[in-house]
């Protein structure tokens, strides 16, 4: 992680946000709780040398420059270190080996105690660690692929790796911790002993984290502890977790180590919660519970919300990496079942309707591994990766989610539902992770924010001031007096304007692609490089209400993700060797271009589908090769 020296920005000055919603006539708490939320922003930003912040980011440029940035856009292969590669086996073969035994999972659902221990023995907790703590310092390019592969064998197992490593407890004290801390916790954490979490939602906080009640004060060498946290992954006897907390009014962040049984000043909140239920997910409750003072993260700027966010880049790669995963279970399961069933003396994987859900799932799977890899590349070369990680965390989600219900579910029919198949074991993982790490929507929303900020900050703020210094509520482009105090400003916007239309976009020199894909590149570069007309004329019409139109504010970062994840999956996967994976990166893409162009699908997408579709079923798609296939449920 690159990282500068820099002053905390914004302190003594409104964010461009809360001078909008201030100008908006929005009230003083909203425009105050949003600002703190956007300055905790700002000085995640600061934390980065400027070549790798957000306006200098790939899907920045490549919106506003007049430059498509290809290079950016190219991740370059890369293999993990030898040691590496010896914990990654290690740590799949004792998962290989209980789950051959039948011990992955005890008699309550969980993963053991002993398992997680066993892994820790591996190696496997402290991937992330850095060396001189006991870790094997894994580059984002090496863990992500792994995770994968994990989430292959056990979702839970794969997701807990990115529980612990990215936003438990290991990332904050890497990255902000004192040397004190990392050497009481560091080895330890990336021993497995113990297991880390995060603890930020609560019952009354959730995306809105400015109403965070857990509060700390200070008494002689503690910190005093004292409010409720909520669905907190990796919560159990004994866990170190970070907990965000109100200490003098500002946002902190203190590591708890929690006892080993309840106690009046601790307590679980048990509930009944249908995703995550093989790992330990409750409620935290704290009454006047003691934390050692030297356990509180301290970031060189901002607070303890800059802590929380600086982790959930790595998560949001992570859950593509496990969808990545899970959809392979997915299809791997289809294609024995398919081969199974039949409907009127055919087996129906010879039907249209199947084969081409098995096309279809196959082009979000390696969609996933395409974005999960240009992101893991980005991180390890010291981008923020603020909106890219966005991307893979929405079109992961979103398309696992639709794997689930209308290509697995609807391909195994009745049987999905029986007890012990995959789906129905498994249908709230597949859903849940839409709301992890931010829910959907909401994330496409922020996208969106990072994307216009520096374009508001440069051309519309000086508008806004302008109008609120002279009084004008209702401007008229008719009136005189209106265009003469709004000269300056206007006269800057329009010179963008004029530029703009005088250069149009660019399309760069492109690697050798299969021709099919590099028309679905060439033609999202040229719209996505064109959208910044449709922000810019977006942020014309509705100027100081545009926080309000979050319908249209969530349209438009969809159609510009889109246009993304067609240019990364396009390039990725053209310049793969598998025959099946440059097909299924480009019915992907053919697909995500139909549905921006609001084409219906013609049947020659429907052939292409179907042949995809084929192969799979013939054992063409290596993404599958070799994975355990599900057994056949109440066979006739």
């Amino acid at each position: 992680m690159i990282m500068t020296q820099m002053m905390t920005p914004g302190t003594d000055s409104d964010t461009f946000l809360e001078t909008s919603l201030k100008l908006a006539g929005k009230s003083a708490e909203e425009a105050r709780t949003t600002g703190q939320l956007d300055r905790a922003d700002e000085m995640v930003e600061s934390l980065y040398d400027k070549r790798y912040r957000t306006e200098s980011s790939p899907i920045h440029r490549a919106v506003w420059d007049r430059r498509f940035p290809i290079e950016l856009f190219l991740p370059q292969k890369q293999s993990p270190a030898a040691d590496v590669q010896k914990v990654m086996d290690r740590s799949l073969d004792v998962v290989r080996k209980h789950i051959a035994t039948g011990k992955i999972h005890s008699e309550n659902g969980k993963v053991p105690e002993s398992v997680l221990l066993e892994l820790g023995d591996a190696g496997y907790w402290g991937l992330l660690v850095p060396r001189e703590f006991g870790g094997m310092e894994t580059p984002p390019t090496a863990f992500f692929p792994f995770v994968t592969k994990m989430a292959v064998l056990d979702a839970t197992i794969g997701g807990l790796a990115s529980i612990h490593g990215c936003v438990g407890c290991v990332d904050p004290i890497r990255t902000f911790g004192t040397p004190d801390q990392k050497k009481r916790y560091l080895p330890r954490l990336a021993k497995g002993r113990p297991l880390s979490g995060f603890a930020l939602t609560e019952p009354n906080a959730g995306s809105d984290l400015t109403a965070l009640r857990t509060k700390a004060y200070l008494d002689g060498d503690h910190y005093v502890l004292s409010g409720e946290k909520l669905f907190i992954t990796n919560s159990n006897f004994g866990r170190s977790i970070g907990v965000v907390c109100m200490i003098d009014n500002v946002p902190s962040v203190l590591i708890c180590d929690l006892p080993d049984r309840e106690t009046e000043s601790f307590q679980f909140r048990r509930y009944g919660l249908y995703a995550l239920r093989r790992g330990h997910n409750y409620g935290l409750v704290f009454d006047n519970f003691r934390v050692p003072k030297e356990n509180r993260i301290v970031p060189p700027v901002g607070n303890g919300l800059m802590v929380a966010y600086h982790g959930l880049n790595l998560g949001r790669v992570a859950l593509a990496a496990l969808a990545a995963g899970g959809m392979r279970m997915m299809l791997s399961g289809m294609v024995p079942w398919a081969k199974f069933r039949r409907t009127y003396g055919q087996p129906i994987i010879k039907r249209e309707l199947v084969e081409s859900r098995l096309g279809r799932m196959a082009g979000r799977i390696v969609a996933c591994d395409a974005i999960g890899t240009w992101c893991a590349w980005l991180l390890e070369q010291g981008y923020r990766g603020e909106m890219e990680c966005i991307i893979a965390k929405i079109f992961a989600s979103e398309s696992q989610k639709d794997a689930a219900l209308e290509l697995c579910m609807k391909t195994h029919g009745g049987r999905a539902f029986l007890h012990g198949h995959s789906f129905g074991d498994n249908v709230h993982e597949f859903l849940a992770p839409c709301i992890y790490e931010g829910e959907g929507e909401m994330l496409g929303m922020a996208f969106l924010k990072s994307l216009i900020k520096e374009h508001g900050r440069k051309f519309f703020e000086p508008i806004g001031k302008t109008l609120a210094e002279k009084g004008i509520k209702q401007p008229s482009m008719t009136n005189p007096a209106h265009l003469w105090a709004l000269r300056k400003p206007l006269q800057a916007y329009t010179g963008w304007m004029l530029l703009d239309r005088l250069t149009g976009p660019s399309i760069p020199y492109l690697p050798t692609l299969p021709a099919t894909t590099r028309e679905h590149v060439e033609w999202a570069i040229e719209q996505i490089q064109y959208s910044r007309r449709d922000i810019s004329a977006t942020m014309t019409k509705h100027q100081l209400k545009l926080a309000d139109r979050q319908c249209k504010i969530a349209e438009v970062s969809a159609r510009i993700r889109d246009f993304a994840t067609m240019i990364i999956v396009g390039l990725w996967t053209g310049q793969q060797k598998s025959e099946g994976t440059r097909l299924a990166g480009s019915l992907l893409c053919e697909e995500l271009s139909l549905k921006l162009k609001g084409r219906r699908p013609d049947d020659g997408f429907f052939r292409r589908a179907c042949e995809l579709g084929q192969l799979v079923a013939e054992g063409g798609f290596e993404e599958i090769a070799g994975l355990p296939q599900e057994s056949i449920h109440m066979p006739y």
